[in-house]
């Protein structure tokens, strides 16, 4: 190819683009959802960096390359490629493919608008008001406002914007270096933002009466407390904080506790990215926040309402269309079709629970409360050994062998983590919506099979 003439693009051809998107389309359809939702396929054809580069041959060159080799690479790519709308895919806290979200996404992607102002986006800027309102009314709050993020962590650095704000409005001005040194607060295991202070858990919680007392060391120590973050369903534990108590704590030193993050690309199945930030907040205080009212877009005298441009509400101005996913699936499922989703979800996680108590080899690391099941797979040489010295030692080195043999097989993907004195564990997520029974019995099937010489 390096010695051809240079092909001449798809620009200006629409016979062409669209003989080149059906094809691709046919491939997606083919790879990534047909093979890559089945469960007799692998969940990842997995191959070492250094080979996986000279497959996929990533060096960009000079000259284009015909419409056959295109589409081997599209084919390529998706074969490579971990499916995480897989079955046996357990890795993160989200998996699944739903088709009417997918859908979705399609059709962003096809249109490709930014969010930001109601005069390039008139469709989703609506669609987004109505989506965060119906989120905020689930919550519990009539009215508010909202925006949505790219992911969970920047809903809640503007959470932390906006708490900080409120506290010194005049921070934009001063600058940071102008207030005092700020705490704000959350429990180690919410693995999404950073703490100054860090209040004590029990079985994954945050302490109330601890974060009491956390608030008052910090303000004896020269600081001023301004924000709790507390969790529903933690990375790890999937645990869930008590809000009421913590409302109440952040009630009595009025420190902010008025946004919500809510990511329903996870457990919800909308595909990445979906995350949501849900304020009580009616007072414009995203826009006073983060707007740099710039003069080349956000112009005040537009022909129709500029309260409708939404591009103000971030830091990062231009904006993925991330509502028409969710509400497309959730136009198609309805509200008693997504609840009955998550009702599934906790039926498969109560089975899963009682067929690892009733397997040997097998053994929780703690009873769960939400769709995350932490557990241990004692191979056959650990059994009965656990006041052996070097029992912990031994038992972290099992999953992070047998997270090896799955991967390079390709039958499934289970993360692992230590946690505190805690030595490797698998940490399960029951989320695809896919699933059934028979995928429970294959995943504990597998680790029996794949460590049974351990």
């Amino acid at each position: 190819m390096a010695d051809s003439k240079p092909l001449r693009t798809l620009d200006g051809d629409p016979v062409a683009v669209e003989a080149l998107l059906r094809d691709v389309f046919g491939i997606v359809v083919d790879e990534a959802i047909r093979k890559g939702t089945n469960a007799s396929e692998k969940v990842c054809e997995w191959k070492e960096p250094e080979e996986l580069k000279q497959l996929l041959d990533l060096e960009l060159q000079s000259q284009g390359e015909s419409r056959e080799r295109i589409l081997e690479r599209c084919r390529a790519v998706i074969h490579y490629s971990v499916k995480t709308g897989h079955p046996r895919f357990f890795n993160q806290l989200f998996s699944g493919l739903d088709p009417h979200a997918l859908a979705g996404r399609i059709i962003t992607e096809s249109l490709n608008t930014s969010q930001y102002t109601y005069e390039i986006a008139p469709v989703f800027v609506l669609m987004e008001e109505e989506v965060l309102k119906k989120l905020r009314a689930l919550v519990g709050w009539n009215t508010g406002d909202g925006v949505f993020c790219p992911g969970g962590s920047i809903s809640n650095m503007y959470a932390i914007n906006l708490a900080r704000f409120q506290r010194y409005p005049d921070c934009k001005q001063r600058g940071l270096r102008a207030l005092p040194p700020l705490a704000l607060f959350t429990s180690k295991e919410v693995g999404k933002i950073f703490s100054t202070h860090s209040s004590f858990f029990s079985r994954g919680k945050m302490i109330p009466e601890d974060l009491e007392r956390q608030i008052s060391l910090a303000e004896a120590e020269g600081s001023v407390p301004f924000l709790v973050s507390a969790t529903s369903g933690t990375t790890v534990l999937g645990a869930f904080d008590p809000l009421d108590a913590i409302a109440d704590v952040c009630q009595r030193h009025g420190l902010w506790a008025d946004s919500v993050a809510w990511n329903p690309h996870k457990l919800l199945a909308a595909g990445l990215q979906c995350s949501a930030l849900l304020l009580r907040d009616t007072s414009n205080l995203l826009k006073r926040c983060h707007g740099s009212q710039a003069s080349y877009l956000f112009q005040q005298d537009k022909f129709y309402n500029v309260a409708l441009d939404t591009g103000d509400k971030v830091v990062q101005c231009g904006r993925r269309v991330d509502c028409l996913k969710l509400w497309l699936m959730w136009k198609a499922q309805g509200g008693q079709g997504l609840e009955w989703r998550i009702d599934q979800a906790f039926a498969l996680t109560r089975y899963l629970v009682e067929e690892i108590k009733k397997r040997e080899g097998f053994e929780l690391v703690m009873e769960p409360e939400f769709v995350n099941v932490c557990f241990w797979f004692v191979p056959p040489s650990l059994r009965g050994k656990k006041e052996s010295p070097d029992y912990s030692q031994r038992l972290s080195q099992v999953a992070p062998v047998l997270k090896e043999r799955m991967v390079k097989k390709g039958t499934m993907m289970i993360g692992y983590q230590p946690h505190g004195t805690r030595a490797n564990f698998f940490r399960m997520v029951v989320a695809n919506p896919i699933l059934v029974q028979a995928d429970i019995d294959f995943l504990l099937g597998e680790l029996e099979r794949l460590g049974q010489d351990l």
